[in-house]
């Protein structure tokens, strides 16, 4: 019997939503996986749990071009991570509990943000010149 491969058992789900592409439910896939083993001991993870702990996988994995890279597959906002869940659940890829919900990826967090605002360069403080550095140039010009 051949055991199928990832894109095998993805396949069907990508017929039935071509938003994201196999990468993305793959790369949700290892973000889950992530989050659970930052945990003390494994456990479900709430939908908010699961959106931080993908932040965090997500700089890990690509740091800079973290964003660009998840609208490749498709990602642009945190709830594409719950459909892409969602989408894995239907399918009997993942499990849920009662309590999950698609709501639960809805508002997040803004993907500027978290993907691109950790790699910005800080802004320089500016200090006004003293009046007496001022001064002192004055009276160096007026010599000259």
């Amino acid at each position: 019997m051949n055991n199928p491969s990832i894109f095998d058992l993805l396949a069907p789900i990508i017929t039935k939503d071509d938003r994201y592409t196999a990468q993305a439910y793959i790369f949700v896939r290892e973000g889950l996986d992530h989050t659970v083993k930052a945990l003390d001991k494994p456990r479900h993870v709430s939908g908010t749990e699961l959106l931080d702990g993908m932040r965090e996988y997500a700089l890990k994995e690509y740091g800079p071009v973290t964003k660009r890279v998840l609208s490749e597959w498709g990602i642009t906002e945190c709830v594409d991570f719950g459909n892409i869940v969602f989408n894995l659940v239907d399918e009997g890829l993942l499990g849920k509990t009662e309590e999950d919900s698609i709501e639960d990826f809805m508002g997040g967090y803004d993907f500027h943000e978290a993907f691109i605002q950790p790699f910005q360069p800080k802004q320089p403080v500016v200090r006004p010149k003293s009046t007496a550095s001022r001064a002192h140039t004055k009276n160096t010009t007026d010599k000259i």
